[in-house]
Parts: C-alpha cells; sequence; structure tokens
C-alpha cells in the first residue's frame, strides 16, 4: 500500500512506517456509509474495541463529558426512524430545484439496517460549571464529544466496520425516542455495521452533490485570506491530496473485489 511520503529526518517519536501507513490508510479510507450494511452482528469484542478508542479522545479540562449509549432495539431504532422522518420531510422544502430533486434521491441514513446504533452525547455540567479550558470558549465540551466520534469512526475502519452519521433530526425527539434527559446533549447518531464495500469517494462527492474542495485554497498564512503560492508547502499540499485520492480509490477497488470473491 502506498502512503504518503515522510521526508527529512527520522523522528524518535515517529510511528514506524508501517503503523503510519494504517493511520492514513484509515483516514482516506474512511466513509460516510448509508446504505450498505449487512446483517451481520458486531462481536462485542470488536464493539469494546471502538468504544475504548472513542474513550481516548482528547477532551477540554479531561472532563470526558461524552457517554455511548448502544441501540439494538428494533423498536427503538424505529422511534430513532421515525424522528428522522419527521426532520428529512421538513429539510427536503429548504432545497430548491435541482438540489431539492438530487437531496430526494439520495439515502441519508441506514438506522435500521446496520446491527448497532450509537448515540454518543455530551453532559456538558458532568465536571461542574467552571471547566478548565471552557473559561472562554463555552463550546469546548461539545467538539471534545466530537472528537470521541472521529476516534470510533477511525478504529472502526480500522476494523472493517462501516459508520453512518444521521444527523436530521430534532434534538429534542431524538432525545424523546431515547429517553435522553433534557440536559444531555445528543452530539452524533452513528448507524454501525459491516458493509458490502466502501465507496472509493463520499458518496455525496460521487453523486455530484458538491467536489472536494483544494487544500491549497484552504491554508492560509500568518493572517485570514493571507497566502503565498511559491511555498513549497502549497506544492507539497497540490500533490499529497491527489495521493490521498488515489489512496482511497485503491482502497474502495480492493473492498469491493474482496466482497465479491467472498
Amino acid at each position: 500500500m502506498q502512503t504518503l511520503p515522510v521526508s527529512g529526518m527520522p523522528d524518535d517519536h515517529a510511528f514506524s512506517e508501517q503503523a503510519r501507513e494504517a493511520i492514513y490508510h484509515a483516514i482516506f479510507s474512511r466513509r460516510d456509509v448509508r446504505s450498505q450494511f449487512l446483517s451481520k452482528a458486531v462481536d462485542d469484542e470488536v464493539l469494546s474495541r471502538i468504544l475504548t478508542a472513542a474513550h481516548f479522545a482528547p477532551s477540554v479540562g479531561f472532563m470526558q463529558p461524552w457517554n455511548f449509549l448502544l441501540v439494538k432495539s428494533d423498536d427503538v431504532k424505529l422511534r430513532v426512524q421515525q424522528a428522522y422522518r419527521s426532520a428529512n420531510a421538513e429539510a427536503l422544502t429548504m432545497f430548491e430545484c435541482d438540489k431539492r430533486n438530487t437531496y430526494q434521491q439520495l439515502k441519508l441514513e441506514g438506522i435500521r439496517e446496520a446491527p448497532i446504533g450509537i448515540c454518543i452525547t455530551c453532559d456538558r455540567e458532568r465536571t461542574g460549571s467552571v471547566v478548565l479550558g471552557r473559561t472562554h470558549m463555552k463550546t469546548m465540551d461539545l467538539y471534545s464529544s466530537v472528537c470521541a466520534v472521529q476516534n470510533l469512526w477511525l478504529a472502526a475502519r480500522a476494523e472493517g466496520l462501516g459508520v453512518g452519521w444521521v444527523s436530521i433530526f430534532h434534538e429534542h425527539e431524538l432525545q424523546a425516542a431515547l429517553g435522553i434527559p433534557a440536559h444531555i446533549v445528543p452530539i452524533a447518531y452513528l448507524c454501525v455495521g459491516y458493509v458490502s464495500h466502501f465507496y472509493p469517494k463520499p458518496e455525496l462527492e460521487s453523486k455530484g452533490w458538491l467536489p472536494r474542495l483544494p487544500i491549497e485554497e484552504l491554508v492560509y498564512v500568518d493572517q485570514w485570506g493571507q497566502t503565498d503560492g511559491s511555498l513549497p508547502l502549497m506544492r507539497y499540499l497540490k500533490r499529497d491530496q491527489q495521493r490521498a485520492q488515489e489512496i482511497a480509490h485503491r482502497a474502495g477497488g480492493q473492498c469491493s473485489k474482496a466482497e465479491k470473491s467472498s
């Protein structure tokens, strides 16, 4: 497997080349899964590993504001899906013309197809009202819970699991469906399970919803909006984004072939 090149002097704290490759592979081939879930159950040992990875995410003031609510019951999944459908019907009316037609054709959830749902939450009162690092940026606890989501997502990809983040809910309806107290913030409802394949590109990119933005246009130097196209960094960014896309494309193709031959 080809990964991004690493140049310069060795670093005593750097991972081995194989470990680096595995991390970049997980990052570049991670996908938001909606329609490829298999009925195969997720083993508790695997589930434990990805939940532990989530729990080891960074958090502001080390407050660890998350909980992990596992959804296995068909009845509860149905209530969650009904909350999604209510919000999704409203969302459809917010888009115009071609976007509305495209939106209507997209499958945006796998709530009942996925063997398990995981709702990651944030308890903003867990360690009291004054939290180290949250004294001025009050949303840092929410961002901490999002870090837990990303840790779980990458660990799941490494385990061969697909994850789909469903975000089209009225917060109070999702809380009601899952019995979540009013002061607990639901951050992410994740559909988790084994899948038939992973797409080489994000599904929304493949279906023309939006393209991936060129990374070199998103990097500023010293001041907002200030760029310098002559910097070697800009050439590296172009090169590495292209190579990342190639790695993801090959990973998607390999997964598809493996599934077909099994």
